[in-house]
């Protein structure tokens, strides 16, 4: 499983090639707590039922990540989430965590999806 990039003015392009989903009230709950690092080419996806404010917070996590809120998979938000200190929050059915700089060049209204 991939997660693709599709720019409103570009070809679509890989943002990660290993992805991880979040689908349990667990996995949801820990995201990327008490990891050291994540490798490049990796996102954990987290997906829900129905758009609403999602917030993220980076508590026990030691690395910066980006962050990218979609609904229906155009991306409302992105962000760059400082470790330990950092939080977002945005509009979202679903969420991804990817390593800090791998959402360079996402901008709202871009479609970001899983194939």
């Amino acid at each position: 499983m991939r997660l693709l990039h599709d720019p409103a003015d570009g070809d679509p392009r890989p943002l990660a090639t290993e992805v991880d989903l979040a689908d349990s009230l667990l996995s949801q709950a820990r995201g990327l707590m008490f990891r050291r690092s994540i490798s490049d080419g990796y996102a954990l996806v987290f997906r829900f039922s129905r758009p609403r404010t999602r917030g993220l917070h980076m508590v026990f996590v030691p690395f910066p990540i980006d962050a990218v809120w979609t609904v229906d998979g155009r991306v409302t938000r992105t962000a760059r989430l400082r470790p330990w200190l950092g939080h977002g929050r945005a509009r979202a059915d679903t969420v991804i965590e990817l390593p800090s700089g791998a959402a360079d060049g996402v901008s709202e209204g871009d479609r970001v999806y899983l194939d």
